[in-house]
């Protein structure tokens, strides 16, 4: 499991993040290029690259590839750049680590419970889960209980999914009522 620790924080390269965002967005790109300067048809086929210079954008791809995270392969004087299964995983944790809860501008008045029982055999996912709850902003009531007034749906499925869990170890609950809630309101400020 300390293998994939690096993942946990964000990578230094801001253009790093955006190409493999922009692969996990698109699936695979595919760039018509005979020429090994590839990179300014990528940039011209990603919106917003033009912030990068081309120099930067072909160092990161030839790291990246180092990496293990990128395949690139030329078929037909068609380039093609795929995620490999390790540019899946840091796309993954990249993907989880900008996660956010939308707060609308009227509440519904309806409290999500997340209720989990993760057993010891998965505590490094626990562990992920917990700190994650934490960080989307989660007030915790008992020990495996954590409450949020703004729908987050999405983000409980996504995290789910990602840990390998299934609904009988994260369960997501959505109340009108949980009894004197006044704290938790002030705390929300809902």
């Amino acid at each position: 499991m300390t293998k994939y620790k690096y993942y946990l924080r964000k990578p230094k390269s801001e253009i790093a993040k955006d190409f493999l965002y922009g692969l996990v967005a698109t699936g695979a790109i595919c760039i018509a290029a005979t020429s090994p300067y590839f990179a300014v048809n990528l940039v011209r086929g990603i919106k917003g690259w033009g912030k990068y210079k081309k120099r930067n954008i072909a160092d990161n791809l030839r790291k990246l590839r180092k990496r293990g995270c990128i395949e690139i392969k030329t078929v037909n004087h068609q380039i093609y750049i795929n995620l490999t299964e390790e540019g899946k995983k840091l796309a993954n944790w990249m993907q989880i680590d900008a996660l956010k809860i939308a707060q609308p501008k009227k509440w519904d008045r309806k409290w999500r419970l997340v209720i989990f029982d993760i057993s010891q055999l998965k505590k490094f996912y626990r562990e992920v889960f917990r700190g994650k709850l934490k960080e989307l902003g989660f007030c915790q009531l008992q020990k495996s209980v954590w409450v949020h007034p703004f729908n987050c749906d999405d983000e409980i499925q996504l995290l789910r999914d990602f840990c390998g869990l299934t609904e009988k170890e994260i369960r997501l609950i959505i109340s009108g009522n949980i009894g004197d809630d006044r704290e938790l309101r002030g705390h929300f400020r809902v």
